[in-house]
């Protein structure tokens, strides 16, 4: 008898044989159990993971001879279950849709489904690869696939259901399968290695388990050829040659590299795996594997179901995330993931790959646009060399005790935390993921109780002095300090908040009132108001325009009239009234008054904003053109 191969070997033949698939074996046996078979099934999937198996397990669980009717278990022993494990059956018709997808093949299976089955309960037919039918043989299944006679069963496996025509997918049950997951296989491998008599060591079978990528026969595959070239002992470096896998340890010594800067490292470790005969896109996309590991690691643990690896892998992407930050993880994914779209098209791959990996190296020296926009950087700097000039001008005025211990205090309060801690790197810094996962964790101002609103004090001023106080402490200072002290000065903030003015002048309303309907994108209404006539009566504010009442109600809905509202009470610190009257032609004949220039347009409010004053500053930059989204809405 002819060898067979481990993935036809140890086929499942019942239901509870199959692994990873528990919600469509589940579904199945409870509909057999419960009479509900339906007449059509599309089952979708990755390859390798049981489509065509459960196929066959439902037609032989539906014609089972050990009862009189259908179980949810088949037997395996009866007639009908050995000829369709044989695939011999004549009732159960497997068709390679691949091939057979033209019209006239679906013409003939039409007129065979008529007539009822040979010996068993139902005549079912198995499209493998479903999708590759066309349109037109679809549309000419379609009527027999809506109404078939009661002995007729429909099972399509695809591994691309979107390519199946919708009017198909609405007349069948849709089944999706789950990639297997990676503990699933090995243990099923370690099973089979068992009953193969081959011994095995856990590195082997997790390294043929990951190459499989969630598909049972894949690993299966892989397994086979890796049992013909070990002989009776699978061993992990045996198997990382036959499949062609980098070493874990290469991606964790790259990494380390990137770490220390090290670009002559990463180069040295490319040449070294080039000569040995490793693929460069190969390389490119473990690489990737690897970082993605490592980015799983760093969010959600090393523990984290997420991560389909060994335990000793875990070990070791835990080690590697240890020494990047989370921004720092994703950059280099992006990097690699661009590396390895250009090598799978470009010639030279492997200056393709060597530039990618010297990528990760000077990635970690970027700083972010926002610290080099806010200049924390340079002050970093500059507080740090501060501080050291304080330091030296201390020691050498000993006879000066009391100011220099004033000095010093001061300057040690202005400076930031980068400065007092001058060993520390520039990358240690907070990572912008923490710092708002920091700051959603906090309780709101508005929706916490106990929760006291802080005072920010304004910063203090620094004065060069050489004034009495230095003249006075002169004679006991040393040589060092005659040429002057740098004095800080703290201001203290006035305690009293400084009241709003709670008096309103018709120029303040008419203001405030066409700024806010301005952002708010109320232009017809502003301009409506610009022409009005504007008075102030107490808590009242009154205008008077060229419209008729109607359009008045029209135009003043309810959302202008809050815009209004809160922009009157935050001008004033106190509710106001807003009050719109019609006033005839009398006042259209006023010229307007001229509108405020306090930055309500667009190129104002562009050239107001911070950022982009600060590139400005940084880059020389210009506003060429402004988009107000406002606008749009």
């Amino acid at each position: 008898m002819s060898y067979q191969v481990l993935a036809r070997k140890y086929r499942p033949q019942k239901f509870s044989e199959v692994i990873g698939q528990e919600h469509v074996t589940r579904t199945l046996k409870n509909a057999i159990a419960q009479g509900r078979v339906a007449h059509g099934y599309i089952f979708s999937g990755h390859r390798g993971i049981g489509k065509t198996t459960i196929a066959r397990i439902l037609a032989m669980a539906l014609n089972c001879q050990s009862q009189d009717h259908s179980i949810p278990e088949p037997c395996g022993v009866c007639d009908s279950c050995v000829e369709i494990r044989a695939g011999n059956s004549v009732d159960v018709i497997e068709i390679d849709a691949a091939t057979n997808r033209g019209i006239d093949e679906i013409r003939e299976l039409r007129e065979a489904a008529r007539y009822r089955p040979a010996r068993d309960r139902f005549k079912i037919y198995i499209l493998d690869e479903a999708h590759q039918i066309t349109d037109a043989a679809f549309n000419a299944l379609l009527k027999t696939l809506e109404e078939p006679p009661g002995h007729i069963v429909f099972m399509m496996a695809t591994t691309q259901p979107e390519d199946i025509p919708q009017t198909i997918r609405s007349r069948c049950q849709h089944f999706s399968f789950h990639a297997v997951r990676f503990d699933d296989i090995v243990q099923q491998l370690r099973d089979i290695a068992r009953q193969e008599g081959i011994a095995y060591d856990e590195n082997a079978l997790a390294m043929l388990a990951e190459v499989g990528d969630g598909s049972m026969r894949d690993a299966l595959s892989i397994m086979d050829q890796a049992i013909a070239c070990c002989g009776t002992t699978l061993s992990g470096e045996v198997v990382r040659g036959l499949v062609g896998t980098v070493s874990s340890d290469v991606l964790e010594d790259v990494m380390d590299a990137v770490a220390r800067n090290s670009s002559a490292d990463v180069l040295r470790a490319i040449d070294r795996l080039l000569v040995e005969g490793q693929s460069a896109q190969h390389f490119a996309r473990q690489m990737l594997r690897f970082l993605r590991n490592v980015m799983v690691a760093k969010v959600a643990g090393s523990d984290s179901p997420v991560l389909q690896i060994s335990s000793d892998e875990r070990a070791r992407v835990a080690r590697v995330a240890e020494r990047f930050s989370e921004e720092d993880l994703a950059r280099f994914m992006q990097i690699m993931l661009r590396t390895h779209s250009d090598l799978g098209y470009k010639q030279e791959q492997r200056f393709h790959l060597e530039l990618g990996l010297l990528k990760l190296v000077h990635a970690q020296r970027l700083l972010p646009l926002e610290e080099l926009l806010s200049g924390e950087t340079g002050k970093a700097t500059a507080a740090g060399s501060s501080l050291r000039a304080g330091v030296g001008t201390s020691r050498s005025a000993g006879s000066a005790a009391a100011r220099t211990n004033v000095t010093s205090r001061a300057t040690s309060e202005l400076e930031p935390q980068s400065s007092r801690e001058p060993a520390a790197s520039l990358f240690t810094r907070p990572s912008p993921f923490e710092a708002d996962r920091k700051r959603k964790s906090e309780p709101k101002a508005e929706g916490q109780p106990g929760f006291a609103k802080r005072e920010v004090a304004p910063a203090p001023v620094l004065t060069s002095s050489t004034t009495a106080e230095a003249d006075s402490l002169s004679d006991n200072a040393s040589p060092a300090m005659d040429a002057g002290v740098a004095t800080a000065v703290a201001l203290e903030p006035d305690p009293s908040p400084q009241p709003k003015n709670s008096e309103i002048t018709v120029k303040l309303a008419r203001e405030v009132v066409l700024t806010a309907l301005d952002d708010a994108g109320q232009q017809m209404l502003a301009h409506n108001l610009e022409e009005a006539e504007w008075s102030v009566h107490g808590v009242e504010v009154c205008v008077t325009v060229a419209m008729s009442q109607v359009l008045i109600d029209v135009a003043l809905g309810p959302e202008p009239k809050r815009v209004i509202q809160a922009a009157l009470s935050r001008a004033t610190g106190r509710p106001l009234k807003f009050k719109m009257m019609s006033g005839g032609a009398q006042v259209a004949a006023k010229p307007a008054a001229p509108r405020p220039t306090n930055g309500a347009g667009a190129r104002n409010r562009a050239a107001a904003d911070p950022i982009v004053q600060r590139m400005q500053e940084k880059f020389g930059a210009e506003i060429r053109t402004v988009i107000d989204h406002k606008d749009r809405g």
